[in-house]
């Protein structure tokens, strides 16, 4: 079973600070990789701020699923149609808006 971290409200990854219907995704922190369902949340608990995912590693599974448990590469969620390939269950189409704060594109941290 894969543990989230954070102020969790439900076991589908909502947060208290992102909690709407669709918010169903956790992400892993490259730092501490630790799944975390918003950077508010890892940043609170942990010592360190968030570290985004290098995109170099595309390949790592660093995107959970709340609908279905799930562990999704970067490319699996970038490339999905705001749903899950696995369930279906949709995503929030603003979660894409964040991408800068969760997957880095230089390689600075390998």
């Amino acid at each position: 079973m894969v543990n989230v971290y954070g102020d969790l409200i439900d076991k589908e990854t909502r947060c208290i600070h992102y909690h709407s219907a669709l918010d169903i995704i956790a992400l892993k922190c490259f730092a501490c990789r630790r799944y975390y369902p918003c950077f508010a949340c890892h940043d609170t608990y942990e010592r360190h701020t968030y570290v985004p995912y290098p995109m170099s590693r595309s390949a790592d599974k660093v995107v959970l699923c709340g609908g279905c448990r799930s562990e999704l590469t970067i490319a699996q969620y970038l490339n999905s149609a705001a749903a899950c390939p696995v369930c279906s269950r949709s995503f929030n189409p603003g979660c894409k808006a964040h991408a800068a704060i969760y997957f880095q594109a230089d390689s600075r941290f390998e």
